[in-house]
């Protein structure tokens, strides 16, 4: 009895932690990052608080809102829309959304560092997407990358100390890998693949964008 209680609250934790970090926050907390430690960060507080809740909109909300009424259409299940061949609508719907935000986040003239995330965030969906055409990568691990891969590429731009927060993200990055192994979602090697697919992406494009 206790053995399957522990067990269920395991479980459970995995499934918070999975929800808590989802992929679609990696651009909401990129640009938390960029208002903390960029010159940004004196920017009016009513400023960043509408362009991030703009992109919390565009990225987060809805997204997340769409997939789920194509989830529901369909009558499965979050753990069978995990499959590898029914990601396929959800990676197009995202990459739509994050096309949208990138679109007018342009004609509002958004400040270019704040759409290089939207830029990064949208990469790490394509090759995400592309890569699951053949074999299931952790999107999830590849948004934890991705934000650190932004983290070091930003300490570089503007010439701050990441070593604490990376390290932070580091954890978080092995909770959520673990939960997503816990959840039988994911397999090692995806994973750590995911992590390292948006580490790298994420770093790219930023300083090149």
């Amino acid at each position: 009895m206790f053995r399957e209680l522990r067990e269920r609250d395991i479980i459970f934790a995995a499934r918070v932690i999975s929800a808590i970090f989802h992929p679609f926050y990696l651009a909401t907390v990129g640009l938390i990052f960029l208002f903390i430690f960029s010159y940004m960060s004196v920017l009016p507080m009513y400023y960043k608080l509408s362009v991030l809740g703009f992109v919390y909109l565009c990225t987060v909300l809805l997204p997340a809102w769409l997939i789920r009424i194509y989830r529901k259409y369909q009558g499965w299940s979050l753990i069978e829309l995990g499959s590898r061949e029914r990601r396929a609508i959800p990676y197009v719907i995202a990459i739509v959304c994050y096309l949208l935000c990138y679109y007018i986040m342009n004609l509002l003239h958004i400040p270019h560092f704040m759409s290089s995330i939207i830029v990064a965030a949208l990469a790490i969906q394509v090759v995400c997407a592309f890569v699951n055409l053949f074999w299931k990568i952790s999107t999830h691990t590849a948004a934890i990358g991705g934000v650190a891969g932004a983290l070091i590429a930003f300490s570089g731009i503007f010439s701050y100390n990441p070593v604490w927060w990376l390290c932070i993200i580091i954890i978080v990055a092995g909770l959520l890998g673990t939960s997503r192994m816990i959840l039988r979602q994911h397999s090692l090697s995806q994973v750590v693949a995911g992590f390292l697919l948006g580490f790298v992406l994420s770093f790219i494009v930023i300083l090149r964008f």
